[in-house]
């Protein structure tokens, strides 16, 4: 008498078992219903983007009744922005000042994190609760003192500071820091510690593990930490239209200068306002396209150990 002995079942390996794997763990919806969240997301985030490119080569008279879609293109809109509001003058004043203050800030975050994370010293623990203290402070309380304290520094040094992009650089600076340098912190405590301790062994010293070992290593939390104090100089209106005279203003309040201005006209340019909107957010699109796989591992960083 045989018996036939039970089929052998293989467990399926592979390609296949991780797709099976990951359908059943992390798949919490439906694909239909996971179609439907996803593309209504999608129509939140695009659709007001969608109404202001349309807008911006739309006529003044279609935007102020209501159109969606231009009845007539005015791409003329482009050209006569840079005659109507300075422009010009804010985008480079934007551009060097938010752009000293994204290099600056990256590299002395870095610097600074190195020294907290890797060096054991008496207040260490009570620096880094002031920097994390210094993120819950309104800038608009900030507003005050620091024009004051710029008016006295300018009156004792006989030199002018309100109105140059000097006082914007050094306001910017002061905000950015220490979120740039908790961005940092975050991201050298996953480093490991094995490598300095090899290239100590070797002879090398603090600045030179710092400056060939560490910030190469570091380049997608210094990305961050600059990306971040780049918007900060990008997006301010509330310094920069104190600090700023006509030569210095920057792109948001030539924007902001600009919109004041046709409130009592008969009818607002809304056309070259949605133009101008557009070409100020160019900059920044841009950024974030070039570092977002800089951004992906900067902003993970530290949340898997």
């Amino acid at each position: 008498m045989t018996t036939s002995a039970p089929p052998i079942t293989v467990a399926p390996t592979g390609r296949s078992a991780r797709r099976r794997g990951t359908g059943d763990v992390y798949r919490l919806l439906p694909r239909p219903l996971q179609a439907v969240i996803i593309t209504i997301l999608l129509c939140v985030a695009l659709l007001p983007i969608l109404y202001v490119l349309l807008s911006s080569v739309n006529s003044d008279i279609g935007v102020a009744s209501g159109e969606f879609f231009p009845s007539s293109l005015h791409f003329d809109n482009y050209i006569k922005v840079w005659s109507t509001v300075a422009l010009g003058n804010g985008l480079m004043n934007s551009v060097i000042v938010a752009g000293g203050v994204a290099i600056v800030c990256a590299f002395l975050s870095v610097a600074t994190a190195y020294v907290l994370v890797r060096f054991a010293f008496r207040g260490r623990l009570t620096f880094l609760r002031g920097l994390l203290g210094l993120q819950s402070i309104p800038g608009t309380l900030m507003l005050l003192p620091v024009f004051v304290l710029f008016s006295s520094a300018s009156s004792a040094l006989g030199i002018p500071i309100i109105g140059t992009r000097w006082s914007l650089f050094v306001t910017y600076l002061t905000f950015a820091l220490p979120f740039s340098t908790w961005v940092m912190v975050t991201y050298l405590r996953g480093l490991p510690r094995e490598l300095e301790e090899a290239a100590r062994i070797d002879g090398a010293s603090s600045w030179r593990i710092l400056t060939r070992i560490v910030l190469p290593l570091s380049w997608p939390g210094v990305v961050v930490a600059g990306i971040f104090a780049f918007l900060l100089g990008w997006n301010d209106v509330l310094f920069a239209s104190v600090m700023t005279n006509p030569d210095t203003r920057t792109a948001a309040v030539a924007l902001q200068v600009f919109t004041v201005a046709q409130e009592g006209g008969a009818l607002p340019l809304y056309g070259q306002m949605m133009a101008a909107s557009l070409i100020c957010a160019v900059p920044v699109v841009a950024l974030y396209l070039v570092f977002q796989r800089y951004l992906v591992g900067g902003l993970t960083a530290g949340g898997v150990k």
